[in-house]
């Protein structure tokens, strides 16, 4: 759920609001067809490239309480979690105990290079700055196997929200939106090729639109 910037104060926010995050968002992914749609997507990618070889799995960076990781998982795909806040962590480890969940920064995983088939990124880069996004890319390169596939959501647009309450909560944090092509070009520059994107407008509990972009590493 972070970047390079701000560390501490998203860390705090998200532990602060956790169990009610959990709560108020669990099911949200059940009126989403086009993000369930994308997830589909990347997963079956991912098995495709298991396909013949070594079963990849995929880390669900900044996984939150874990609903998209169990997700994943249940399209058969291997997944597992890291996310900065300890309390979001011990919230997915409670609610999904047979999967796999640790606490670390998406900035520095602790995952050897070239061994997964995939990483997510759902909603986890928006309180990162444009400007440390290819940072962030380098690093989801780096973990993937040739040919292992990277997802991103994302909010589609080109401006910055600050946020002192939230989930019931008071927070410390400023949320980004950022341009489609600017996600696609960063990502290129990290080695990963754009596969599809899509852009879908708001729904009634959003503030503008929502971006979905697949790639792979070459």
């Amino acid at each position: 759920m972070t970047g390079t910037s701000g560390l501490s104060s998203v860390r705090a926010s998200y532990d602060t609001v956790a169990v009610d995050y959990a709560r108020l968002l669990g099911t949200e992914l059940f009126d989403k067809p086009l993000d369930r749609a994308m997830l589909a997507a990347f997963a079956e990618y991912v098995r495709g490239g298991n396909e013949g070889g070594a079963e990849r799995a995929v880390a669900d960076v900044g996984c939150g309480p874990g609903r998209v990781t169990a997700h994943l998982d249940g399209l058969g795909v291997p997944t597992f979690g890291v996310d900065l806040s300890p309390a979001m962590v011990a919230v997915a480890r409670r609610t999904y105990p047979g999967l796999r969940f640790d606490v670390g920064s998406m900035a520095a995983l602790d995952v050897a290079d070239g061994v997964l088939g995939g990483v997510l990124a759902w909603y986890s880069t928006v309180h990162t700055p444009p400007t440390e996004l290819a940072a962030l890319f380098a690093e989801f390169a780096r973990v993937l196997a040739p040919g292992g596939l990277f997802l991103i959501a994302f909010k589609a647009g080109d401006r910055r929200l600050r946020l002192e309450h939230a989930y019931g909560h008071p927070v410390d944090l400023d949320v980004y939106w950022t341009p489609p092509d600017l996600i696609a070009e960063l990502l290129a520059g990290a080695g990963l090729v754009e596969v599809a994107r899509l852009v879908r407008e708001a729904d009634e509990n959003e503030k503008g639109p929502q971006g979905f972009l697949l790639a792979r590493k070459g």
